[in-house]
């Protein structure tokens, strides 16, 4: 929901920095990892309840997400690049949940597990939206330009890493923000589900 209005005053400054990188001879595809490679190191200090370092390892992580992008625009975007974004975003997305869940798992588990299965969903409707988007080629630039077909919905990339950032300052009250924002994952793919109806229904 908020990533468009983020977007804006962001790209600027990345595409600047892709373009600085690529000059460099830096591959999008290893921003990428490094991406990764912070926010895993984010999930462990969490796990052992370093979450303030944690905090500035995700903002970090998802700095390179965002980065990433803008090398692949400036050295020329490649289908491997974009599913090795796409399939490390998810290893991100599933490995911060996991790591409150054994920093605390009496208090945590339940939740996490909540929000594992909410992500799960979500994730999936996406997937499967893009799938049959590129059936019937279609294509949009809502969120830029994209190497699937991107659908919108209430919790996107901003608000799962504002999500994120309040439980690591406030990790007593995860449960309770997990619960939260499990139930806002959910609506964003049942609203997805509603979309694909409308826009799936008859033949290619």
């Amino acid at each position: 929901m908020l990533d468009g209005a983020v977007r804006k005053r962001l790209d600027p400054i990345l595409n600047r920095l892709g373009v600085a990188l690529a000059n460099r001879g830096l591959s999008a595809d290893i921003v990428t990892i490094c991406g990764l490679c912070l926010g895993l190191a984010a999930a462990v200090l969490i796990a052992w309840h370093s979450y303030l370092a944690g905090a500035v390892l995700i903002v970090l992580s998802r700095l390179c997400d965002g980065l990433d992008g803008a090398v692949a625009r400036a050295s020329g975007k490649t289908d491997f690049g974009g599913f090795l974004d796409i399939v490390l975003d998810f290893v991100f997305y599933g490995a911060i949940p996991l790591a409150f869940i054994v920093a605390d798992p009496a208090t945590n588990g339940l939740a996490g597990g909540l929000l594992l299965f909410a992500f799960y969903v979500n994730g999936s409707s996406f997937l499967a939206f893009a799938v049959m988007a590129e059936k019937r080629a279609l294509s949009t630039e809502i969120r830029g330009a994209k190497s699937i077909y991107f659908t919108t919905g209430l919790a996107e990339a901003t608000e799962t890493i504002a999500f994120f950032l309040a439980a690591c300052f406030f990790p007593a009250w995860f449960p309770v923000l997990a619960v939260i924002f499990a139930a806002l994952c959910l609506y964003t793919a049942l609203s997805r589900i509603v979309l694909a109806r409308l826009t799936f229904r008859n033949g290619p």
